[in-house]
């Protein structure tokens, strides 16, 4: 073929896909000729000529349909889906089909103004057998999000919002009449508005002003921002919520369970401020004892159909971040009527069992109770009284700020229930239950919320006395209604079984430090887990050890459907224990009423849709978390440049390697162009580095000595300079 019908013949190709991607991208409108030639953004005759010529040879391979005369749309084809835009670091994505096994690569080009999230519709071009198929974004469905953080760059009469977000690839265009009060270097919300056909990028709003880049109010309020999480109640939703009648009228006493006389007490972080669980224990005559789990009644206030559970369903969580508590909730409820403080009456919901000198469950009630609290615990109190089997309390942990003894039948229920919750643990270990007792990072702060110190808090037994008691609610409310012969719409929390691909990478990597996982069926993956998870305690590979395992593990999520919860080795459970903080544990107890009630089943439709948006609301909570703990590490570390810290490596890459420090658990990054003295490259196989020269190796789970070379706030990163291995 001579080079000028080979140009000619790639021109026509390109102008077919050219028409194609105009009829694709709008695929329910029909074009005529001259409609395809101004988005083109030709008009000459010649060019019309040919976009007439392709328009019927398109028609006639029955890729696009004429209807009515010289109108043209796109023959549906199976190559397309829904899909979810996972979008990348590097500008490209993947799209998550629910009928395909694999995603689909998605190039930048072929993103069609797409971003993160994005619910799409795409259509594969280029099917692959064992490599990822291609696609292209035909339709934007839904946007996952119209609202953005970043910081304000002013020109002379516009600006551009710069996006914080490293998986947003553009920028965002702001007219200068649209900018409100931001000022150049704002840190802003901004929304947007349209992405104009021939515009490079979309153009915005500005609709909130965050403040200076940097000040630890500004950051706290944008990762709220960025995970659109509210950071007040509007005025309205406070006036509703301050006109409730939180009395406790006698009427209501008696359509309740009164169990005002019976020992009742709660126990709980020693800073909290809303209690919504408590637990009762009395002995029974049969030699057998009767716990209740008592739970703030928040349906009671709560009623479908007002503003105030709009907004708490919206919330569906509170939100705690380092220096603050966004509660589901206003005030006057979390932590006041709803709240099961000391020496008050309240109305609560309760799933009350005897349980036999075998911790067996040999009966059960569940209904609306009136609970009196007698005394409440910090976790360090309770745990006192464990240790030393005694009431004395001592004023360095005491709550109530001076020494004081708990009464002899508080003692008493503490150190039983403290046994039960022992037996009843380890029964589940045995049945496979996997145990993450993972360490948590706490910050001590000074008034103004700047880290002064950085804290480990691992649970003890007085917290997994409460724990026990908690899942056997959980546990039970969940059978009570999943094992009845008819079935009934019920909201289950639910875990799938881990990803096997995961594990097995887990096991070659845990294999570097002399462990290993036995994976031959389901038994024997959770009881070497739990052996994994305990071999690696107090060493140096403790918490990459933990994150990684924690990672082979499947999201917990709320469904109608319930499949179990993996992790707990429970077939059955729920989440019934937390209705101040929970909005899936308010559903659980209206619905939990109502069969109680004799009443039929409620619409599985519904709950359905209400328990993703739990599912979703609950992942952005924890991602704020996540980055409220990364903002405080960075925060932390911008005070000890000058320091030498021991750090584990955990992460390598082909670019740097992670370094995790033992001291305070922060993250930072080593770029591999940054390491002085040889050229190092990556060994994927190895999890390692290698220097050209020295052959000197860095391998994940090593202990390296790293310095801060720079902690950026805003993008709340840490970079590390390398001083060398440990041992050198």
């Amino acid at each position: 073929m001579s080079k000028k019908n080979k140009n000619k013949s790639q021109h026509q190709g390109n102008l077919s896909k050219s028409i194609l991607d105009i009829l694709r991208k709008e695929s329910g409108k029909t074009f005529n000729h001259k409609q395809i030639a101004a988005k083109l953004g030709v008009n000459d005759a010649t060019s019309r000529n040919n976009i007439i010529k392709k328009l019927a040879q398109l028609a006639g391979k029955k890729e696009i349909e004429e209807e009515g005369r010289g109108k043209f749309k796109i023959v549906k084809s199976n190559d397309y889906y829904r899909a979810v835009l996972d979008m990348t670091t590097k500008g490209y994505a993947y799209a998550m089909v629910d009928e395909l096994e694999d995603d689909v690569f998605i190039s930048p080009r072929d993103l069609n103004t797409a971003f993160n999230g994005d619910e799409v519709e795409i259509y594969i071009y280029n099917r692959k057998r064992n490599k990822k198929s291609e696609g292209e974004v035909t339709k934007i469905l839904k946007r996952k999000r119209t609202e953005f953080v970043g910081v304000l760059d002013m020109q002379k009469d516009f600006g551009f919002v710069v996006i914080g977000d490293p998986k947003m690839y553009t920028d965002i265009f702001v007219q200068k009449n649209k900018m409100g009060e931001a000022k150049d270097g704002d840190k802003v919300v901004v929304e947007l508005e349209e992405w104009p056909e021939k515009a490079d990028s979309p153009f915005g709003k500005v609709i909130q002003v965050l403040g200076t880049p940097g000040e630890h109010h500004t950051e706290i309020h944008s990762i709220l921002a960025q995970y659109g999480l509210p950071h007040e109640f509007p005025s309205e939703i406070e006036e509703f919520a301050n006109q409730i009648d939180t009395s406790i009228q006698p009427e209501e006493i008696k359509k309740r369970r009164d169990m005002r006389d019976v020992l009742t007490f709660t126990i709980d972080p020693a800073d909290a401020k809303d209690f919504d669980d408590a637990l009762s224990f009395q002995k029974l005559e049969n030699g057998n004892v009767e716990v209740g789990i008592h739970i703030a009644d928040v349906s009671h206030y709560l009623q479908p159909g007002t503003v105030l559970d709009d907004e708490a369903y919206e919330r569906a969580t509170s939100v705690y971040l380092v220096d603050r508590v966004v509660p589901m909730l206003p005030e006057v409820l979390s932590n006041n009527a709803c709240s099961l403080r000391p020496n008050e009456e309240k109305y609560t919901f309760s799933a009350v069992f005897e349980i036999d000198k075998n911790t067996k469950v040999v009966n059960e009630w569940f209904g609306r109770t009136v609970t009196y609290s007698d005394a409440r615990f910090a976790y360090e109190e309770a745990q006192q009284i464990i240790e030393t089997g005694k009431g004395d309390i001592p004023e360095e942990i005491s709550i109530q700020e001076k020494a004081y003894t708990v009464k002899d039948e508080i003692v008493e229920a503490v150190l039983t229930m403290d046994k039960m919750a022992k037996k009843m643990r380890s029964a589940r270990m045995r049945q496979g239950a996997i145990s993450f007792d993972k360490v948590e990072v706490k910050f001590q702060l000074d008034e103004e919320n700047e880290p002064v110190g950085v804290y480990f808090k691992t649970a003890q037994d007085a917290n997994k006395l409460i724990e026990e008691f908690m899942l056997l609610a959980n546990r039970k409310v969940a059978e009570f209604i999943g094992k009845r012969d008819e079935k009934k719409t019920f909201i289950y929390r639910c875990h799938d079984e881990p990803d096997e691909e995961k594990l097995v990478s887990l096991n070659s990597l845990v294999s570097r430090f002399g462990h290993g996982l036995n994976l031959k069926n389901r038994k024997t993956v959770s009881s070497s887990l739990n052996q994994l998870l305990q071999d690696v305690q107090g060493k140096k590979e403790q918490n990459l050890v933990d994150t990684l395992a924690i990672r082979t593990m499947s999201k917990a999520y709320y469904g109608t459907e319930n499949i179990g919860h993996y992790g707990l080795a429970f077939d059955y459970y729920s989440h019934f224990t937390s209705p101040i903080r929970r909005y899936p544990d308010v559903m659980v107890h209206r619905l939990l009423q109502r069969y109680l009630d004799g009443q039929p089943s409620a619409k599985e439709d519904e709950y359905d849709e209400k328990c993703h948006h739990s599912s979703e609301m609950e992942g952005l909570s924890s991602s704020a978390e996540r980055d409220s703990i990364k903002y405080m590490q960075v925060k932390f570390m911008q005070d000890h440049q000058d320091k030498e810290f021991v750090g584990v490596i955990s992460g390598v890459t082909d670019f740097g390697i992670f370094v995790e420090i033992v001291d305070n658990k922060c993250e930072g990054m080593i770029r591999l162009r940054d390491i002085k003295g040889d050229h190092f490259d990556f060994d994927t196989d190895n999890y390692a580095i290698v220097g050209r020269k020295t052959k000197k190796v860095y391998q994940l789970g090593d202990e390296v000595i790293v310095k801060v070379k720079n902690a950026d706030l805003v993008k709340r990163h840490l970079d590390f300079t390398l001083i060398g291995k440990k041992e050198d």
